[in-house]
């Protein structure tokens, strides 16, 4: 792939990546073939079903990274806050009256309590958090503002203390939250950096959002997002139709990537000159590793949407996860709305009854597989294999 000029616009730098997806794609649905590792690769069932391993990842991956806690505009306004919960700890995020985004952990420093409640990912208008216990307050800077009783605490070096910071920084729409450590962002994102600014984030609204728990591994779950070889089988009534099966584009950048999955009217555009190409818009599916996936896509030229799945583990047969639906730019108007909430509407049906239905009765045979059952992913899931690679080295626990 061609590197993007840095001296271009975000529009025009969108716009060039655009047309080279698109050319990408149209090769691929041409000629039938798909973006290959050098050849399979068997994971051996205890990548999935291992319960040291999982403690590993929930340590390594979700407590010692930067991870997605939501959208820029998921709390668009100083004073809002919201619950981060999935990763382990409580933890509020919010906007502080100068603007900046700042986490802490959801505990008053008197006894315990939790400052913040309600659910999760959901933007409340909170410009100071009062503990429903005592009455403790603290600033969205994390400062004690107001401690009633505070005579009885004089004197001791933990009788007015401030919240528990965590490591948080929103970069170009997205909000990072690290419960441990401190956060390399830039470290983190590196070449996939220039990928995610042309998205613009930090214009897309929050339109509807909600959750899908399922009884699997969180990786089996995720695993449902990198490939298309299933396209045919599984989505026979949805995806299916439209898309061909077992073709993709896939674009590596470190630890993260993107694939796109070729329409099947592609084919023919290669039978016509480029020129005549009709628009298209930026889009695909965005691995932010280790658990985050944004889909940019279009229901007709001009009017697209994002998708934000969060995949969390909550125990290593048991994942949650945060589905959310954005509109870029904003909502235009109540048609606009309409559509949008249908994206999520239709998809979210899609993941539940069939990719993370599917996710489930896999996890659940595996349990019961033979003690050395090894799981075979094909040349043609490279960017499975990349992802399970990538998480084994981060663990640093060999596949």
């Amino acid at each position: 792939m061609a590197d993007i000029d840095p001296g271009l616009s975000l529009h025009e730098r969108r716009a060039r990546m655009a047309a080279e997806v698109l050319e990408g794609m149209v090769d691929r649905a041409a000629s039938g073939r798909t973006d290959r590792a050098e050849g399979a690769l068997a994971l051996h069932k205890d990548v999935y079903t291992d319960p040291v391993r999982f403690q590993a990842e929930k340590h390594k991956l979700f407590h010692q990274m930067p991870i997605v806690a939501g959208l820029s505009q998921d709390i668009a306004n100083p004073g809002d806050v919201m619950l981060f919960e999935a990763a382990g700890p409580s933890i509020v995020v919010g906007r502080g009256k100068d603007g900046e985004v700042r986490a802490f952990r959801n505990i008053c420093t008197h006894r315990a309590a939790k400052l913040l409640l309600g659910e999760e990912a959901v933007c409340q208008r909170k410009p100071r958090l009062t503990c429903p216990f005592h009455a403790w307050t603290f600033d969205l800077e994390g400062k004690l503002i107001a401690q009633p009783g505070k005579e009885g605490f004089a004197g001791h070096a933990d009788g007015a203390r401030d919240l528990m910071p965590v490591a948080a920084r929103e970069w170009a729409g997205l909000i990072f939250v690290q419960i441990e450590g401190t956060m390399d962002l830039d470290a983190h994102l590196a070449e996939f950096a220039p990928v995610l600014e042309i998205l613009e984030l930090e214009k897309a609204e929050p339109v509807k959002r909600g959750h899908i728990d399922t009884a699997s591994n969180w990786k089996y779950a995720l695993d449902t997002y990198g490939e298309g070889y299933h396209f045919a089988a599984l989505h026979p009534n949805n995806i299916g139709i439209t898309h061909m099966s077992d073709v993709a584009l896939f674009t590596p950048y470190g630890r993260h990537h993107r694939i796109s999955f070729p329409e099947k009217r592609m084919a023919g555009l290669a039978k016509i000159p480029r020129a005549q190409w009709p628009q298209s818009d930026y889009g695909g599916v965005h691995l932010l590793f280790p658990n985050t996936v944004i889909f940019v896509g279009s229901v007709e030229p001009g009017k697209t949407f994002v998708q934000l799945f969060r995949l969390f583990p909550s125990d290593v047969g048991q994942m949650r996860c945060q589905f959310a639906v954005y509109a870029p730019g904003g909502v235009r108007d109540a048609a606009h709305r309409a559509e949008t909430e249908m994206g999520y509407d239709l998809t979210e049906q899609v993941v539940r009854t069939e990719d993370y239905a599917q996710a489930a009765q896999s996890y659940a045979n595996l349990l019961d597989a033979p003690a050395d059952f090894r799981v075979i992913l094909g040349s043609n899931e490279i960017a499975l294999q990349r992802l399970h690679q990538n998480i084994a080295a981060a663990i640093a626990m060999p596949l």
